[in-house]
């Protein structure tokens, strides 16, 4: 993502020193967003969005996807649904943990980064999304935007000749041998913890440079969720096809915007709910 982004209206914060953000491993400047996928307004940021009854991806699963997130095949449709441990959907934790932290929407590292600001902004202990993650993907030598040995901490591969030119399951295999299958898992987890932390002050910083808040994110994060069960609800009982929509995000208020929908409605034009 490289367009510049235009003047910002509103007090929002205009600009900062160039390289003031970084944007390699995982990390993304939020001023240089394309304006179709990200843009402020006097009432507040405002991220485009889409619903699909069935989205052909693959997946063919019902729900919202961000639009900058559309074309990523890494990325799964979600709805209003929690899990139950995590008082936010997959769809709050894309928008708010990944996109407004300025981080990308999808790969290891990216996520890791992002499964941090989650546990801030709603105390779960993430110690298990790591182990997941490590379970599902690292231990069968998967890590997506960057090569395993890239991946790795690099005292990790002094013990392994030629480790910079293996395949990620060969990798993996030979780490197995020199940690044991338990041991790796757990150096594979707080790996992904090491590195999840290392994006704490850039989240902060890229919240700010929206003009919001980091220390809202959590009473935020529930204001999205109300709007989106609201909103997820009713499109699942009439049957919508699909639509287009714009979250409106500020620190005192969170809203879903209509813009197109396929098919008879009776949807509102916009729904919303106050920060508490």
């Amino acid at each position: 993502m490289t367009d510049a982004r235009p003047a910002m209206a509103g007090g929002h914060p205009l600009a900062r020193p160039p390289g003031f953000i970084r944007t390699s491993q995982g990390f993304r400047n939020v001023h240089a967003y394309p304006t179709l996928l990200l843009h402020l307004t006097l009432a507040g940021v405002c991220v485009p969005v889409t619903y699909r009854k069935t989205w052909q991806d693959g997946f063919g699963a019902r729900g919202w996807k961000l639009d900058v997130s559309i074309a990523d095949p890494a990325i799964i449709a979600s709805t209003r649904e929690t899990g139950g441990r995590i008082p936010t959907s997959v769809l709050v934790h894309d928008l708010l943990d990944h996109f407004f932290s300025g981080f990308d929407i999808s790969g290891h590292r990216a996520e890791a980064m992002a499964l941090v600001q989650l546990g801030k902004r709603t105390g779960s202990d993430i110690h298990r999304d790591c182990l997941q993650m490590v379970d599902e993907d690292l231990l069968h030598g998967r890590v997506n935007r960057e090569s395993l040995a890239d991946f790795l901490p690099q005292a990790w591969l002094a013990a392994i000749p030629f480790a910079r030119h293996m395949e990620g399951r060969e990798l993996i295999r030979a780490l197995r041998k020199q940690f044991g299958e338990e041991e790796l898992r757990q150096r594979l987890a707080r790996r992904l913890l090491e590195l999840g932390e290392r994006g704490i002050s850039h989240a902060q910083d890229s919240w700010r440079l929206l003009g919001l808040d980091p220390a809202r994110n959590r009473e935020i994060g529930l204001a999205v969720q109300r709007v989106l069960v609201q909103v997820d609800q009713q499109v699942e009982q009439a049957g919508i096809e699909q639509l287009s929509a714009t979250f409106i995000i500020s620190n005192e208020q969170c809203a879903l915007q209509l813009r197109h929908v396929d098919g008879a409605t009776a949807l509102a034009p916009r729904y919303s709910s106050r920060v508490a």
